[in-house]
């Protein structure tokens, strides 16, 4: 294995310290995922420099410029606080002529943006649930196509950003209501579809033309009460006491049909492709009690802590974290970017 210069890229308050002793539990959940790359990157050989970066890209030119590495591990998922805005950081290496890790601004222009990237799927005939956006300061109508109960998201932010069992709705004034709480609170458009109940899967992709699928992955409910919707909120996601308390769990999906596994592979793909992806996605599904998939979202440069569900699902596989890690890397060092098919 070549020995590379990786310039990790982080936000500025994600810079992790060289070890974990001193450090309470809870500020180690905050960088996590910053500090299993870097410490998995240096233990396996790599130079590493970490960079923080928030609201300007001058200090990323000079590192680029600098230090001149090899490539640049991409942990950004926003700039100056904009989740649409990671794109352009990653446009921006793409001008340099920088290899990167992850996506390229295409594919996280059209997945990031998830009335747009409902609108693409709609149009390559991929069941997704039936949606509708509310803008900003427009006037509120229900659609007549929507049937309750509806499922209440930013268009824009992931991480279960404003997302509670009081996102699921089962009138038009609860819908209201949460329409207003995301455009005041969340501060972006709301996207509203219908609630498909049934199992949540995840399936993690790599690669650039050619894809690798990871086994499906599933989020499981648990005990949580029947009068509860099961949904990945921010607490089902990253509250680690009401995980426990509820038994909340994720692991390899089981007792799926061939069908279904089939689907699932061939819809994976057909995302990613459509979607203009590369390096690594996640797509979110769920199937219902009849065996229908829908999809709900797909999401470029999904979370890459060590414990989190696409690092667990490679593993699953046979891949193991630092392989992992070498293999994202691998991908952004031969990935096509247009400077590359213009000069070789």
């Amino acid at each position: 294995m070549k020995r590379l210069r990786t310039l990790v890229v982080v936000h500025a308050s994600l810079v992790p310290p060289d070890s974990l002793e001193g450090h309470s539990e809870k500020e180690i959940e905050e960088w996590r995922t910053e500090y299993d790359v870097i410490s998995t990157l240096r233990s396996s050989g790599h130079e590493v420099r970490c960079l923080g970066v928030l609201d300007s890209l001058t200090e990323l030119r000079s590192a680029i410029a600098d230090w001149q590495p090899d490539i640049v591990f991409n942990l950004l998922e926003e700039f100056d606080g904009i989740v649409t805005y990671d794109q352009h950081v990653v446009a921006f290496l793409e001008l340099l002529r920088q290899p990167y890790t992850g996506c390229n601004p295409r594919g996280l222009l059209l997945s990031r943006d998830k009335s747009l990237c409902k609108q693409l799927l709609a149009f390559h005939r991929i069941a997704t649930p039936q949606f509708a956006v509310f803008r900003r300061g427009a006037r509120f109508h229900v659609p007549r196509k929507l049937r309750f109960p509806l499922f209440v998201k930013s268009t824009v932010e992931d991480a279960s950003l404003g997302i509670a069992q009081a996102s699921v709705v089962e009138d038009a004034a609860r819908l209201k209501e949460r329409i207003e709480f995301v455009h005041e609170q969340v501060r972006s458009d709301a996207l509203v579809e219908e609630y498909i109940e049934g199992r949540e899967l995840y399936v993690g992709v790599l690669g650039n033309e050619r894809l690798t699928r990871l086994p499906v992955w599933e989020m499981v409910f648990g005990s949580m009460p029947e009068s509860l919707a099961s949904i990945a909120t921010r607490k089902v996601k990253w509250d680690k006491r009401y995980q426990a308390r509820y038994g909340i769990t994720t692991h390899a999906a089981r007792e799926l049909p061939p069908a279904v596994l089939a689907a699932l592979d061939r819809l994976s793909r057909r995302i990613y492709r459509a979607l203009g992806m590369s390096g690594y996605a996640r797509m979110d599904f769920r199937l219902t009690a009849q065996g229908e998939v829908y999809v709900l979202e797909a999401n470029a440069n999904p979370n890459l802590e060590s414990a989190e569900d696409f690092a667990e699902s490679a593993r699953a596989c046979g891949v193991p974290y630092a392989q992992l890690l070498q293999r994202l890397m691998d991908l952004g060092l031969k990935y096509r970017a247009q400077w590359r098919a213009s000069y070789g």
